[in-house]
């Protein structure tokens, strides 16, 4: 039995290497009968949206999850952001241990999630940055993001 799927309308998503989406004005069923690699629209993040380190950290897991054939590649990236934002936060160790985790035991979906978590975390720390008493209200946010 395959995985069953609905995209609503204009949703996109990854099946392997395609890109599926529901061109229709009603919601389209779609049965997956064999083991690949899926990702819904939702969880899928564009390069330009990769725009903090944990993004960008979030954008080589998916690399890894959708292009396997570049691992290599992909693993190079992923130790080198890593590297960088543990320098940065180390706060965020636990996090980036899961996710490194997941990586090396080839469980990309699962990294992905976890870095979803990271993201979340990176976002509270920026926040708590922008509203310290440290930083000056009259830099604007996107000059700390940039």
């Amino acid at each position: 039995m395959g995985l069953k799927i609905t995209l609503k309308p204009c949703e996109r998503m990854i099946i392997g290497n395609a890109v599926i989406s529901n061109a229709g004005n009603s919601d389209c069923n779609i049965s997956v009968e064999n083991n690949t690699t899926i990702l819904r629209e939702g969880s899928i993040m564009k390069e330009k949206d990769a725009y903090t380190a944990c993004r960008q950290l979030y954008f080589i897991v998916q690399l890894m999850y959708i292009d396997q054939q570049h691992l290599s590649k992909h693993y190079k990236s992923y130790w080198e952001i890593v590297s960088q934002i543990i320098r940065a936060a180390p706060s965020t160790s636990p996090y980036i241990d899961e996710i490194s985790t997941y990586i090396l035991s080839e469980k990309y979906y699962q990294a992905l999630k976890a870095a979803k978590n990271l993201i979340d975390y990176e976002s509270k720390l920026l926040d708590n940055f922008l509203s310290s008493s440290l930083y000056s209200s009259s830099t604007p946010k996107h000059a700390v993001l940039s």
